[in-house]
Order: structure tokens, then C-alpha cells, then sequence
């Protein structure tokens, strides 16, 4: 992808200005301008090839799953610039932290909330302003390939169920092929009996993700949230340790996204991230609660 390093930087061989020269705020606001827009065009860049090929799109999805705090947008950038990125922060971040930056690396570009402004029409916008970062990978720190601990299936099934939007009930007459299925007539979620921990969880995640996404008011339509259910449940896979090798295809997903402007190829990706978040957010209370009881319980 390309390198926008060249606007963050003086041109080799002139010099910087003088503390005595006056500070002209409109070659600065220009300068700001020209940033943001090369990365706002890699960002639509990066939308369009997601919309446009399966594998790329996945790339997306595994990229927003290590993110899923960044937005949708940021994970484009990050896909775009860093695609094997797992924890990225600025310069002086790392320094905070004790690790350095290696020589000869390049950083690569965010978005971050600047100053809020008045649109012509009266109204309020933010402002959004590059910042770069150095993924962990590109520090001196020895603890960058941590291997991440999961809990065991059983804690992982009660932490996706964990206040859950609707019931979860067993069903002993689902039809064939079908694992788990949202009921929106009824508000739960039946589920086959005898199912293995994965299977459970990848079925449980794609229902849950349609329960989250009725939201009651009479316009839920099950085939038009079936694409993202079902990318919401890869996401959870993918945070929590299910095998997804094999049971998660997406070489359909142009057919949904190839046609659609980047901001709507955006929207449709803030509809899996958001959905996805809202259920993960749950699931690390949950386990984050558990974790605390156990360091609290005295030794034996």
C-alpha cells in the first residue's frame, strides 16, 4: 500500500523554518488539509479492495478483531499500512513503556478526534487528524509474541450467554443443518442438543449477533442481517480462541459490498464491528469479573 511518510516530513535539503520567521497559519492549515486527505483516500482506497475480494475482506475482519476498540476506519488504515499489526502506539507511548523503536522502521497512520468546528449549516464536526504509530513488532520489546491465554470452553460459552439480549433454550427439533436460530416471534434463541463446545459457539455467536441487531421496532429482516451475523461470529471466533479453519467462507462477500460507494462499504462494516462489540464487551466483563474472583480467592 503507499507511503504517506512524505507528508509528515521536510524535504531533504531545505531547511526547517527559523524561530524568527512569522507563523504563517494558513500554509499550516493547507499542509493539515493535504494530510488528511491522502489518508482519507487510502481509506476509501482500502474500502474498495475490501468490498471487492474475499480474501481481503477476511484480512479486514481478522485486522477489526485484534482492533475492535479502533473503528472501522482505523482498521482499514491499519490493514492498508500494517496488516499483521497486534498492539500499535505513537512514539512516545513506547518510550513511556521502556521499548524503543528499531532503526529503519517506519511507522504507519491512524486517525485521531482533533478540534471540534461549525459546518455552514450551524452544525458541530470533528476535526480527525493522522497520527503515527509503530506496531509492537517494531520495538525492541521481548515480550511482543506473547502467546494469548483463552479460557477453557465451558467459561467461554457462559461468557458469550452472559446477558445475553434474549434466552438461549434447547431444541430438539431444529431442522437438519441448522445449529442455532434466532426467533424473533418468540425473542430466544433455540439451539441443538449435543453440540461440541466450537460448534456451539460459532452457532450461539451468528444468533446472538441477529438478536442484537432486532432491535424491536418491526424493521428486522433476517436475510438483510445474515451477512453481518455471520461476520460477527468469525470476529468472536477469531477474540476467543474458536477454530475458524474451514467454517467461515467469504468469497461471497463482494457480491453484497462491490457495488457500494466506500462510505456505505464503511456503514456496513460499522454494522459487524458495533454488533461484534457490543456482544465481546459483554463476554470480557464477564471473564474479567472472573478473572478478579479468582486472584481475590485465598490459597489452599
Amino acid at each position: 500500500m503507499s507511503d504517506f511518510d512524505d507528508l509528515f516530513r521536510q524535504e531533504q535539503g531545505q531547511p526547517g523554518p527559523k524561530n524568527d520567521q512569522p507563523f504563517d497559519k494558513e500554509a499550516w492549515v493547507q499542509k493539515k488539509q493535504e494530510q488528511r486527505e491522502a489518508v482519507y483516500t487510502l481509506i476509501d482506497e482500502t474500502a474498495t479492495a475490501v468490498a471487492g475480494d474475499g480474501s481481503i475482506f477476511q484480512k479486514y475482519l481478522d485486522v477489526q478483531s485484534r482492533f475492535d476498540r479502533y473503528s472501522v476506519s482505523n482498521a482499514l488504515l491499519i490493514l492498508a499500512q500494517k496488516p499483521e499489526a497486534t498492539r500499535i502506539a505513537d512514539f512516545d507511548t513506547w518510550k513511556d513503556q521502556g521499548a524503543y523503536i528499531r532503526k529503519k522502521e517506519a511507522g504507519f497512520y491512524i486517525i485521531e478526534p482533533g478540534e471540534e468546528y461549525q459546518r455552514e449549516d450551524g452544525s458541530t464536526g470533528i476535526s480527525y487528524n493522522p497520527k503515527k504509530m509503530f506496531d509492537i513488532s517494531q520495538t525492541g520489546n521481548s515480550r511482543k509474541r506473547e502467546t494469548p491465554a483463552y479460557p477453557d470452553e465451558r467459561t467461554r460459552i457462559k461468557a458469550l450467554m452472559d446477558r445475553a439480549p434474549v434466552p438461549v433454550r434447547i431444541n430438539d427439533t431444529l431442522p437438519s443443518g441448522v445449529n442455532a436460530l434466532y426467533q424473533p416471534d418468540t425473542r430466544e434463541i433455540q439451539i441443538r442438543r449435543g453440540l461440541d463446545a466450537n460448534h456451539i459457539f460459532r452457532a450461539l455467536a451468528q444468533e446472538l449477533a441477529q438478536a442484537e441487531m432486532d432491535k424491536g421496532d418491526g424493521s428486522y429482516n433476517r436475510s438483510e442481517h445474515g451477512f453481518h451475523a455471520y461476520c460477527v461470529s468469525y470476529m468472536l471466533c477469531k477474540q476467543h480462541g474458536v477454530e475458524t479453519n474451514g467454517f467461515y467462507h467469504f468469497e461471497g462477500a463482494p457480491q453484497r459490498l462491490e457495488s457500494l460507494e466506500p462510505q456505505e462499504i464503511r456503514a456496513e462494516l460499522s454494522v459487524i464491528k458495533e454488533t461484534s462489540g457490543e456482544i465481546s464487551s459483554r463476554m470480557n466483563r464477564m471473564l474479567a469479573q472472573q478473572r478478579q474472583q479468582k486472584r481475590q480467592e485465598p490459597e489452599r
